[in-house]
């Protein structure tokens, strides 16, 4: 078991690290370039400055993806300690540059913040996400139960990938998205005060991740060029089809016409696409299905969802429904079986009953509407890796 840490880098992912597992009175080491970095987290009490005395028994290199490699063999070359992990975005690039270890397993955690550094660390960043695993076939069992009792302590749900696997699925999922929100929230550098004045939650919503650390996006952009650059192509080829469509229907097209459809197909295959990703919430189990009649009254319902938000049922996991025999409005929602009774005593408490629809048989009504929110992943729970094969 993990009873001593070394993390090697005091930013956002490296000090909630530190902070998640003193959380479990784990002894944790924080060493930095940066002075101040590595302070300023065991200010927060991530852990004490400096490099151990003896070796520890597991090193995170919490370093830019292109630092990895050197890092990790100098920490290696050290004997910091026993088994190594990191953190970094992309996964390939430290097993090119210093090839297999048996001693070190690459990690993921697919978790952060718009902002950066130490003092935007939290020490729940980890809770119910999924933390990447990607050993080699010379990973040693110890190295990866280890990293599996990190991912463990940190309480994210460990997935194990292959590293090029894990390239190319954060190129769609994660870098090239970053790339088009700036592209995006380049625009508004020198727009129009009038524009600017009309800013709303749509365009809030596409450039909230824009504002990440330019010089450690440019390296993880730069570490995993090939399959950003792929996606980023099929994007284009999307974008000139439209780009045409536009222009002609400016030009005086057809407005039933070829490019109107064009238009129509793309918009419908980005609602198609994201389909794909929102029903996680569904991946759960099925659990108990609950509705609970609530008054018209303004506020309420927001007082409510407040409530159920706070034992992770999200607004896009809620649908309202009105119950015309009995002139009211019901929530109905499903939660899982081993948290419905605590939820159900919450809601005692704040005035509401929760009644248990589980065993009646769906009725389809006429009268319905899904609650309308932007969508917040970070509501989206999923299972927690309660137990885990292999780690003693």
């Amino acid at each position: 078991m993990i009873r001593t840490l070394a993390i090697v880098g005091a930013g956002l992912i490296g000090t909630s690290i530190g902070l998640a597992m003193s959380r479990h009175g784990m002894t944790v080491h924080l060493m930095d370039r940066d002075t101040s970095a590595a302070r300023t987290a065991a200010a927060l009490g991530a852990g004490v400055v400096g490099a151990p005395a003896e070796k520890v028994d597991l090193a995170v290199i919490a370093v830019p993806p292109h630092a990895v490699a050197d890092v990790l063999a100098e920490q290696q070359a050290r004997g910091l300690a026993r088994s190594y992990t990191d953190v970094a975005s992309v996964k390939a690039l430290p097993v090119q540059r210093v090839g297999d270890s048996d001693c070190y397993v690459g990690g993921h955690p697919m978790a952060g913040r718009e902002r950066s550094g130490p003092l935007a660390a939290r020490a729940d960043l980890f809770e119910d996400r999924t933390w990447v695993l990607t050993p080699s076939a010379e990973t040693s069992q110890t190295a990866l139960n280890h990293a599996l009792e990190l991912v463990a302590l940190c309480g994210a749900v460990p997935l194990v990938m292959n590293c090029e696997v894990h390239d190319r699925a954060v190129a769609l999922t994660s870098h090239a998205p970053h790339v088009v929100a700036s592209l995006m929230a380049a625009r508004l550098q020198h727009g129009p005060q009038e524009a600017l004045r009309l800013v709303g939650q749509g365009l809030r919503d596409v450039t909230r991740i824009a504002g990440g650390d330019a010089h450690l996006w440019a390296d993880i952009l730069r570490s995993n060029a090939g399959p950003v650059a792929r996606v980023l192509r099929e994007v284009e080829r999307d974008l000139a089809v439209l780009l045409t469509a536009l222009e002609d229907l400016a030009g005086g097209g057809e407005p039933h016409g070829p490019s109107m459809r064009r238009m129509v197909d793309l918009l419908e295959r980005g609602v198609a696409g994201l389909s794909a990703v929102r029903p996680a919430h569904a991946l759960r189990p099925a659990g108990r299905r609950l509705t609970v009649p609530v008054e018209e009254k303004p506020g309420e319902l927001t007082r409510l969802l407040d409530t159920l938000a706070e034992h992770g049922v999200g607004p896009d996991d809620v649908t309202t429904r009105v119950d015309v025999e009995r002139d009211r409005m019901n929530v109905e929602f499903a939660v899982p079986a081993a948290t419905a009774e605590l939820l159900c005593h919450r809601l005692a408490e704040k005035g509401w009953h929760a009644e248990d629809m589980s065993a009646r048989p769906r009725r389809a009504r006429p009268q319905q509407a899904r609650i309308s929110r932007p969508w917040n992943e970070e509501a989206v729970p999923t299972a927690r890796a309660a137990s885990l094969p292999g780690v003693s």
